[in-house]
């Protein structure tokens, strides 16, 4: 049991075979900018496309609070009770604001269906798990130039003129390759790879920076004095430290990025 998420993908809270009752909780985010509602689909089955599997309802949680695109963070919970009734709540951290559905008998699907399913996913196992990581690449791809944008924003009076001109370029190269719809997955994680080394020359800039602050501070006060060795004491922790940490490098992301259907807008497009 599962949800839909960017890409169409199919994101299992509750693995096949779980022992009942049981309860499973995933915190998921948005990629869309001031998206204040979201569409929560809920699947049974065994492919890596929410489309391939069965939809077994959904539900709308709105009052969602605007904000950048990875910035709400939305909790989604399954729960199975003993008699086999699943519940599933979406909360939206931020406001409180909550939904749910309850889906009476779980999907009401036969020990043939189920069979069914599960020949399915394998016989389709290698094709839907191409595609599952080339759409993963893109979202990364995706989150990447958004976190790129983030950053050469946040840090625009200490990024010098060739550092930025290089992230733009690596920045271009990933459009460039999502653009390109025969690009596979391998080509499309090897420039996010090169955007995100070079992410992780403003942490480097900004803690040379801070070193060169700390070091004329401690040169004016003299090798002994209070601005000498106990000034550079403090640069480790300082803003130098934090620039070159998860933010900067991407591997700080803990939230799946869903891509929730923003209903405010469904109704002129599809997300």
């Amino acid at each position: 049991l599962g949800i839909e998420v960017k890409g169409g993908l199919f994101e299992r809270l509750i693995e096949k075979n779980t022992t009942i009752p049981t309860e499973e909780s995933k915190i998921f985010t948005t990629a869309a900018a001031n998206q204040t509602s979201v569409q929560v689909r809920v699947f049974q089955g065994e492919r890596e496309m929410a489309e391939s599997n069965e939809l077994l309802g959904e539900f709308q949680l709105a009052g969602i609070p605007p904000a950048p695109a990875g910035t709400p963070q939305i909790e989604v919970t399954f729960n199975i009770d003993e008699n086999g009734i699943v519940n599933v709540e979406a909360e939206d951290q931020g406001s409180g604001n909550r939904e749910d559905i309850t889906i009476e008998g779980g999907a009401g699907l036969s020990d043939d269906e189920i069979d069914r399913m599960q020949a399915e996913a394998e016989e389709h196992a290698e094709e839907d798990e191409r595609r599952r990581r080339r759409i993963e690449a893109r979202n990364d791809a995706e989150s990447a130039v958004r976190r790129a944008e983030s950053l050469l924003e946040e840090n625009e009076e200490s990024v010098d003129d060739d550092l930025e001109e290089d992230i733009r370029a690596a920045m271009d190269d990933v459009e460039e390759v999502l653009e390109d719809d025969e690009a596979d997955a391998e080509e499309i994680e090897d420039v996010t790879e090169d955007l995100s080394t070079e992410l992780q020359e403003i942490g480097k800039q900004m803690y040379q920076q801070q070193a060169q602050q700390q070091a004329a501070a401690g040169g004016a006060g003299g090798a002994g004095g209070p601005g000498g060795a106990g000034g550079m004491g403090d640069m480790g922790g300082g803003p130098g430290a934090g620039a070159g940490g998860p933010d900067a490098s991407g591997d700080g992301d803990e939230y799946v990025d869903a891509d929730f259907e923003d209903v405010d807008e469904s109704e002129d497009e599809d997300s």
